[in-house]
């Protein structure tokens, strides 16, 4: 009798713990704001046809299929949208506000001019010299109203110094499982772990990362985003990730 008790004791502590952690999940763009968009031009029965992918859409089901695991671990887990509608960057971190998120995940798909770039990145908020990043960096940070000196002075002041080693390990944790069990997998590039200074993750003052599931520009990667297993293994792994990463903050 006293072992069952101690067992459901011990059970009801774990939960209550899952339940403590509020994690907000961030589908980029949305909207007027289409983010990165891929044209396709095929034939059919000899009539050109045309078929755009916008990111906006693409990423929902990613951040569905994540909140819907998350869940399942009785985590509160909130969307910053879940329909197509535009919010501005301050908006989305008015809503980690609201919700007092202690983790925010900003989804994404990436996109460049050459075809041939490909691959996942995780990224984390952080000062940085990598000319490569902005790219991105000038991509994501797109449609922040105010003045980017102010923003930018916020972002180095504040924001990084307290927020860095956090956003760090949840990125390195994150990774790790998309290594694992999507890079692997599914032949993807592994574009690593970068530091990047998002306005998103500034502006929301909490842990937090951007994840970049492929580049829509690269045939092969769009195929592979598309791809409901690749999805289902995507946002396991994201969440595998996280309760690594919660765990041992604990």
């Amino acid at each position: 009798m006293r072992s069952g008790i101690i067992f459901l004791s011990l059970f009801f502590l774990i939960v209550l713990q899952a339940n403590a952690y509020t994690i907000l999940l961030d589908p980029g763009h949305g909207g007027e704001d289409r983010g990165a968009t891929r044209k396709i031009t095929y034939k059919v029965n000899g009539k050109k046809r045309v078929k755009y992918y916008f990111e906006k859409d693409l990423v929902l089901p990613y951040a569905r299929k994540i909140q819907e695991k998350l869940r399942k671990k009785k985590y509160t887990v909130h969307l910053t949208r879940s329909l197509d509608r535009t919010i501005s960057l301050e908006k989305r971190a008015e809503i980690a506000e609201k919700v007092k998120a202690d983790l925010f995940i900003s989804i994404h798909m990436n996109s460049n001019f050459s075809s041939v770039s490909k691959g996942v990145e995780t990224y984390y908020l952080d000062n940085h010299n990598d000319v490569a990043v902005k790219k991105v960096e000038e991509v994501e940070n797109v449609g922040l109203a105010g003045g980017d000196l102010i923003v930018r002075q916020i972002i180095t002041d504040l924001i990084v110094e307290r927020t860095v080693k956090n956003s760090k390990n949840l990125a390195l944790n994150i990774h790790y499982h998309l290594s694992k069990r999507v890079i692997k997998k599914f032949k993807m590039k592994d574009r690593k772990v970068r530091a990047g200074l998002f306005y998103v993750l500034a502006l929301s003052k909490r842990p937090g990362v951007l994840l970049e599931v492929g580049f829509l520009s690269n045939s092969s990667d769009l195929k592979k985003i598309l791809d409901p297993r690749f999805q289902d293994a995507y946002a396991t792994a994201v969440v595998r990730g996280i309760d690594d990463y919660l765990k041992n903050k604990k």
